[in-house]
């Protein structure tokens, strides 16, 4: 069995690392002989991923202009309105290994969250002509990212695999029956533990993440955050681990935690873990702490997935999804409009502080279960396959 991997853009995005990593894992540990194959953006990004057995260039590729391809394309739109040479030129870095493939796992996660995807369209509509299996791999969408081009997309899927209720719920309400529910493979992903840095307090360091793509959508949720850590280091005796989670040119969460950092290092209570460690090296550091504040969706994984009490700075329906999964509701999850009242986020972090022990009771209920889930995904994978 040969399964592709595609939409992925790189492991600079270390959530998309732990996708990759999971998925592969316990592909290869449930379905034997299984071979699994990455098809990346940027594939100079995913040396980490030692377990695939092949990482393939799915950059996109430019259309030069006055070029064969680029006068048929420029004439198919234009007499036809039809796109579709053109965007299976430009993404035949990807649509030339449908033919050796058996299953083709779209696996953004979160990629139908942002608007139209004509690309992936394209490809995706390959892979059926050529009789191959479509699958969307832990998937999650908003009622409000659903367009008609999206919906007759996603029925094109041999299989969808909704990674929390609310998309499942959503997916199926649209009259989609290739819906299946699982969670987010990342739940089962290992953790490395490096050496802590100086400052951290066993047991009593509470971790912060925070990301450009949040303070882009919601300007005043970076002096919120300011507010926060001020707070925190009034009123506990904490140290703040600032952890980025995605390193990547213009989304680089490193780069805006490390004006925090400089504001606050006086202290001697806030410390900055380094932009360059990998997804299971980070989750080492997030297992070993108290509580944690999160923007980055699979940086929240790894703290629920290891018992630590999260507050989730939410921009999607994802976050709500997952927490509801786990609690029962959308605890300790705050919306984009949320998260810039100061009020509300101290509140917040202050009720996760006094509901510890049992939020920790709940997390080591559920964490078991969400597991199992993340496993059901590959049994309905291989069902798929047979």
């Amino acid at each position: 069995m040969r399964i592709m991997m595609f939409a992925h853009n790189g492991s600079l995005n270390r959530g998309c690392e732990a996708i990759v990593r999971s998925s592969t894992n316990i592909i290869k540990e449930k379905m034997k002989g299984a071979q699994v194959y990455l098809a990346s953006a940027k594939p100079e990004t995913d040396h980490i991923l030692t377990k695939l057995d092949g990482i393939y260039d799915g950059s996109t590729q430019h259309i030069r202009k006055y070029s064969f391809a680029w006068l048929r394309s420029s004439l198919q739109v234009k007499l036809f309105k039809d796109e579709s040479y053109a965007l299976g030129k430009m993404n035949s870095n990807i649509v030339k290994h449908i033919p050796t493939m058996d299953v083709c796992l779209s696996i953004g996660g979160d990629n139908y969250c942002y608007g139209e995807q004509p690309g992936w369209y394209e490809i995706n509509r390959r892979v059926k002509a050529q009789g191959k299996k479509l699958v969307l791999w832990g998937c999650s969408i908003g009622s409000e990212d659903m367009s008609e081009r999206k919906l007759e997309d996603l029925k094109l899927f041999d299989l969808i695999l909704a990674r929390e209720t609310l998309t499942y719920h959503m997916l199926r309400s649209r009259g989609l029956k290739n819906v299946e529910l699982c969670a987010d493979p990342a739940f089962t992903m290992e953790k490395e533990e490096l050496a802590l840095p100086q400052g951290w307090q066993a047991g009593n360091t509470v971790g912060l993440n925070f990301s450009p793509l949040v303070a882009g959508k919601n300007p005043q949720a970076g002096q919120a955050v300011r507010d926060l850590i001020h707070h925190i280091l009034a009123t506990t005796e904490m140290t703040i681990a600032l952890t980025p989670h995605v390193i990547e040119g213009g989304n680089n969460d490193y780069e805006i935690l490390e004006e925090y950092w400089k504001a606050f290092k006086h202290t001697g209570r806030v410390i900055l873990l380094p932009g360059n460690l990998t997804a299971i090296q980070y989750k080492g550091y997030i297992a070993r702490m108290r509580f944690f504040v999160g923007a980055r969706t699979h940086a929240t994984i790894a703290a629920y997935s290891n018992f630590v009490p999260t507050l989730v700075l939410g921009y999607s329906v994802k976050s709500k999804g997952i927490a509801k999964d786990i609690f029962g509701e959308e605890k300790l999850v705050l919306s984009i409009d949320d998260i810039s009242d100061s009020r509300k986020l101290i509140q917040s972090f202050n009720e996760m502080v006094i509901e510890e022990e049992e939020i920790q009771t709940t997390l080591r209920s559920a964490i078991p279960r969400m597991k199992m889930m993340s496993y059901k995904a590959v049994e309905y994978l291989h069902a798929l396959a047979k």
